[in-house]
C-alpha cells in the first residue's frame, strides 16, 4: 500500500537508503535516466487544499525538488508554471502530466534562465498564462564538482552564480509588480551554505549568498505583506548529483553520512515549501528551513 506524507512511520526506513551505481549524465541531468529513479510524490503526496487557488511559478520544476515542489502545489490545488531548460523537455511533460491530472493548470516555459532577459520574460508569461502570480519559487541551480581551485574556471565561476543568485534577482525584481499582498517567495538554498564541501567552492558561496538575500529581501518586503524564506536541503537524490554534481565515486555512498544514514528524497521536501507558501506561514518570514537528515547547522 503506498503511504503518504502523513502515515506514521520511522523516519530512518521511510525511504530506502539507496546506493547509487556510479553513473553520469551529460548536465542538466534527467529524471528519467537516474538510476535508482526518484521519488517526487506522484504516488503518495495527499494534499488538503491548502494552496487552493494559488498560481506559482517554480524554476527547475521538471526534476528533483523542483518536480516534487510542483505536484505537491498542484495536490494542494495551484496552478503552476514550469520553468526549465529546453534539454529538459521530457521531464518537465511528465510534470506536466501530473498536474494536469490533479485537475490544475500546468504552463510549461522552457528557457535558460541565466539571460536577464529569459529570466524576465519567463516571469511575464507565467503571470499572463496563469492569470495571476503569488507564489515565486527560485529553485533552479547549477552545481558542478571541481577538486581544486586551479581547475575551476573563470567561465564556470561565473556561470554558477549567475544562474544561482542572478537569476534569483531578475526573477524577483520582474515579479514584485505581480505579486498581491500575502504573496511568498521561496529560494533554494542548502545545507552547503553551512557546511561547503571542498569540492564545490562555487556552488556553496551562492547557497551562503541565497541564505543573505532571503533574509534581507524578507525584511524590505514584508510592509508591503510579501513574505520571503528559504529551504535548505541536504544530500537530496536528483539529477544534480549526477551530472557532474558530485565525484562518480562517491555516489554510492552519498547521503549516508548524515544522522539519518541515507539521502533524502524529494517528495520529503515538498511540505516544507506548502508550509512556507501557505498562510499558515503568516509569521515566517527571512527563515531558512532546514531539511537535511539532522545535519546541525547554525
Amino acid at each position: 500500500m503506498t503511504k503518504d506524507q502523513y502515515t506514521f512511520q520511522n523516519p530512518v526506513t521511510r525511504y530506502p537508503s539507496i546506493s547509487p551505481p556510479e553513473q553520469d549524465q551529460p548536465e542538466p541531468g534527467l529524471d528519467r535516466d537516474l538510476v535508482p529513479q526518484t521519488d517526487r510524490g506522484e504516488h503518495s503526496y495527499r494534499g488538503t487544499g491548502r494552496l487552493t487557488g494559488r498560481k506559482a511559478l517554480i524554476t527547475g520544476a521538471d526534476s528533483g525538488i523542483g518536480a516534487a515542489v510542483a505536484i505537491a502545489y498542484a495536490r494542494e490545488g495551484a496552478d503552476v508554471a514550469l520553468s526549465y531548460l529546453p534539454e529538459e523537455e521530457v521531464d518537465a511533460q511528465d510534470v506536466v502530466r501530473i498536474i494536469r491530472a490533479c485537475g490544475q493548470i500546468a504552463v510549461p516555459l522552457p528557457g535558460d534562465i541565466a539571460s536577464a532577459e529569459a529570466a524576465r520574460s519567463l516571469v511575464a508569461a507565467a503571470a499572463q498564462q496563469l492569470g495571476g502570480l503569488d507564489i515565486v519559487v527560485n529553485n533552479a541551480g547549477k552545481q558542478i564538482s571541481v577538486d581544486n581551485l586551479e581547475d575551476l574556471s573563470d567561465e564556470q565561476f561565473e556561470s554558477t552564480f549567475t544562474t544561482n543568485i542572478f537569476a534569483i534577482f531578475w526573477i524577483t525584481k520582474a515579479a514584485l509588480p505581480h505579486l498581491p499582498v500575502g504573496a511568498t517567495i521561496i529560494n533554494t538554498t542548502s545545507v552547503q551554505a553551512y557546511n561547503p564541501s571542498p569540492n564545490l567552492i562555487d556552488y556553496a558561496a551562492t547557497k551562503a549568498a541565497i541564505n543573505n538575500l532571503t533574509k534581507g529581501l524578507a525584511q524590505q518586503l514584508a510592509p508591503r505583506g510579501i513574505r520571503v524564506n528559504a529551504v535548505a536541503p541536504g544530500p537530496f537524490w536528483t539529477p544534480l548529483q549526477v551530472s557532474d554534481g558530485q565525484p562518480k565515486e562517491k555516489l554510492p555512498t552519498f547521503g549516508k553520512n548524515t544522522p539519518l544514514g541515507r539521502a533524502g528524497q524529494p517528495t520529503e521536501l515538498a511540505p516544507a515549501y506548502v508550509f512556507l507558501a501557505s498562510p499558515e506561514s503568516s509569521y515566517v518570514l527571512g527563515e531558512t528551513l532546514n531539511v537535511n537528515g539532522g545535519t546541525p547547522t547554525p
